[in-house]
């Protein structure tokens, strides 16, 4: 899994989203890549008929109805969007926040991504059975400094707690990815896929970086 967090990003803004989930729908099938975009929120439905998953950045455990400015999780399933990140280290929630979102996204069987900072959360939150545990230090994020070559070991203590508390859940690398290398050597530490911002939203060149990372991935 190729996840790309467009945060609120300039560089993405407006009809610049369309141009971006088209370079990586092309991309996708050209490599058969996995590969899911979190646009900012307001931009979802511009994309949300894409043939990849469309992600929300950030999902709220509120009711359906009377519940102004929240992004409702049935209402995202509704608008053809495949799931959400949860627990963004920018965007931090509560552990029961974090276990009721999981566990509802899942009765509305979308992709449910929970976002930890060390391997002590990695740990605990896969024993809620979400699809994905995304292992992104905070001081890492935007850094260009990549946690498969700052702290590797992060990474194979994060694979073997996620391994330990279930079968099911699949670890992704996060933090400072930006180039093929940070992928491959992500991947041979155990990773199932990476979770990248910065280092493609701001790339001059979206189809050359998506496509090198893409490479890197097969």
């Amino acid at each position: 899994m190729f996840i790309i967090n467009c945060k609120n990003y300039e560089e993405i803004a407006g009809d610049k989203i369309i141009e971006f989930v088209n370079i990586a729908e092309k991309i996708s099938k050209k490599y058969k890549i996995k590969i899911a975009v979190a646009p900012p929120q307001h931009l979802i439905g511009l994309v949300a008929n894409s043939s990849i998953p469309i992600l929300a950045q950030h999902v709220d455990n509120s009711k359906i109805g009377s519940t102004t400015g929240f992004i409702i999780p049935e209402l995202l399933k509704k608008s053809k969007v495949s799931g959400s990140l949860i627990n963004h280290s920018e965007h931090r929630i509560s552990e029961k926040e974090i276990t009721e979102l999981v566990l509802r996204l899942r009765e509305l069987k979308m992709i449910s991504v929970v976002c930890v900072k060390d391997v002590a959360e990695a740990k605990k939150y896969a024993k809620l059975n979400p699809d994905y545990i995304a292992i992104e230090p905070p001081e890492l994020i935007g850094s260009g400094k990549a946690v498969s070559k700052e702290r590797p070991e992060l990474i194979t203590k994060s694979v073997d707690a996620v391994n330990s508390a279930n079968n099911k859940t699949k670890l992704l690398c996060g933090a400072g990815i930006v180039s093929g290398y940070d992928v491959t050597k992500a991947l041979e530490l155990g990773s199932k896929g990476i979770l990248v911002a910065s280092g493609i939203i701001k790339a001059k060149n979206w189809t050359k970086v998506i496509g090198e990372f893409s490479k890197a991935m097969l």
